[in-house]
Parts: structure tokens; sequence; C-alpha cells
């Protein structure tokens, strides 16, 4: 019988759980630039509060998380954030990715978010299809980008996910007088 899983959002409790799911997607070398796991004040730090969310299995182990971080802090990007997911390398290839990335954008627009965004390594085939399966489309790839820890450049696939629901023009706004 296939594994269930629920999807929830983050406690502060979790947070040993997903430091150590990052772990494992840093060691794998295709899933980021970064090389360890911060500290979970520094990854709280840098993460919005209100869409953080991890997957559970049947026994209440943390097996998935995503988050967002604001991408700047000037007003007219309040609405753009860059997402990350990583999966624990049993729960893999089972769907809870799906899972995570389908709730990660009904958070993101329940907070106003109209741009989701990522970089994912060209190589993170898996990761790529589960995005684009998502919504989420391809900017362009930014050709080496950025020199991982073994000394190989690599390139970046850019991809953001658009709401349908969020940032819509739907009036004249009035921050701007009449043309």
């Amino acid at each position: 019988m296939p594994e269930t899983f629920i999807v929830e959002p983050m406690d502060p409790a979790d947070g040993d759980a997903v430091l150590a799911i990052y772990a494992d997607g840093i060691a794998t070398g295709d899933a980021t630039f970064e090389t360890a796991a911060p500290d979970w004040a520094t990854w709280d730090a840098a993460h919005r509060a209100d869409c953080r969310l991890v997957a559970r299995d049947g026994a209440g182990r943390v097996v998935g998380w995503a988050a967002v971080s604001q991408v700047s802090a000037r007003s007219v990007y309040r609405g753009v954030v860059e997402e990350g997911v990583y999966i624990a390398v049993d729960a893999r290839g089972q769907g809870v990715g799906t899972m995570l990335l389908a709730a990660l954008i009904d958070a993101t627009e329940r907070s106003g978010i109209w741009t989701i965004q990522t970089g994912i390594f060209a190589e993170n085939v898996a990761s790529l299809r589960l995005h684009e399966k998502a919504g989420f489309r391809r900017i362009g790839i930014r050709e080496r980008v950025g020199e991982d820890a073994t000394g190989r450049w690599r390139d970046v696939v850019f991809l953001e996910r658009r709401s349908d629901r969020v940032g819509q023009v739907t009036e004249r706004s009035t921050d701007h007088p009449p043309s």
C-alpha cells in the first residue's frame, strides 16, 4: 500500500528535521551552491514565516519541506519570492514534492504573492519536471553563474510561476494620476 503524506505548516520544532533534509539535498551536489546547512536561527531569519510547510509521513516524521524567501526589501517586489523544496532521500519519487509545491503555491497566494521564482541546476531534471508540472515556466538559463564546491561552473535554469489570482490588474491604480 502506498505511503500517505500530509502537508501542514512548519513548526519551529521541525527545525532539526528541516535542516537534516536540507543537508541531504546539499550532499547530492545538484540542489544548491550552499556547502552546509545553516543553524536554525539563520535559516529561520531568511524565510518568510507565513509560507513554510512540511510534509509528514504516516508516523508523523518530516519527509519534506517547502519555504520562501523575499527577493527584495523594495516595496514593488513585495509579492515576489524565491522558493525552495527539499525531500528526504527515502521519500523522493512518491509525490511529496508535488503535494508540497501545490500547497506552497496556495499559501503564497493567500499571502498576496504574485510571483514565485526559483533557480535549479540544469542537471536536476526531477526538480525541473516537478516545477514545470506545477505551472512554472522557464525564463532562461544563467550560464556558468557560479562555481560549486568541486570547482565546476554550473548553469542554473531560472523559472517563475505567476499567479492567476494575485497581482492581476483589475482597475487603474490610485497611485498614479490618470493619463
